[in-house]
């Protein structure tokens, strides 16, 4: 078990250590300095004091007193509004339905094509990573325009995104365009990020140290 902060947590992640969205919630829980504790678990054989608490053994799960929360976008939220400094998400309604509807659209259009990736066999995973990094290259005018990504401040997009862009190389996809490159590198060294890796992460590239 790993702890995210020296105070004593009420609260557990259980969380692989290579899963791209256990990794979207350690990258919130460390840019919001979250008290936690990490039981990390190799997901074909969840623990029984997880199955017990969610029978399906997700990755991730978090679990705070009596609340079990087992969906990474629900949890990246409720962390957000449980712990509202630093806010990584709009404050007002219209600004963070729209900001949802952002982090929608990167499962549905990139993550269901990293899914397809590993999990398929040769020939579709290459048409996949053709897909994905023109997918990725169409949308370098976005990253050109601000600094994060559809934004002007880091938010939960940004936590959203960053763990699928870093598990590229290691995929055989180069990042394409340079205001992507430039946007990855610096997420890359953001100190929550660099935190959050998992020693199996960090073998997924060699840039950060």
């Amino acid at each position: 078990m790993v702890n995210l902060n020296p105070r004593k947590s009420t609260m557990t992640l259980f969380s692989s250590s290579d899963c791209a969205m256990s990794h979207c919630v350690r990258f919130a829980m460390y840019e919001k300095g979250v008290s936690a504790d990490i039981e990390f678990y190799d997901p074909s054989e969840p623990p029984e004091d997880l199955l017990e608490l969610n029978p399906t053994g997700v990755s991730p799960t978090l679990v705070e007193r009596s609340l079990v929360l087992y969906d990474a976008r629900i949890i990246m939220e409720y962390l957000d509004e449980r712990f509202p400094h630093p806010p990584l998400h709009p404050m007002d309604p219209v600004s963070r339905a729209k900001a949802r509807m952002i982090i929608k659209r990167i499962d549905q259009d990139w993550y269901q094509l990293f899914d397809e990736i590993i999990n398929s066999g040769e020939k579709k995973s290459a048409r996949a990573k053709k897909m994905l990094k023109e997918s990725l290259l169409s949308a370098e005018p976005i990253f050109q325009a601000q600094p994060y990504f559809m934004g002007d401040e880091f938010s939960l997009i940004d936590c959203a995104l960053v763990p699928l862009l870093w598990r590229l190389p290691a995929l055989g996809i180069d990042l394409p365009g340079e205001a992507l490159n430039n946007y990855a590198q610096r997420q890359f060294n953001r100190e929550g990020f660099i935190s959050s890796l998992t020693g199996i992460e960090k073998e997924m590239d060699t840039t950060v140290k």
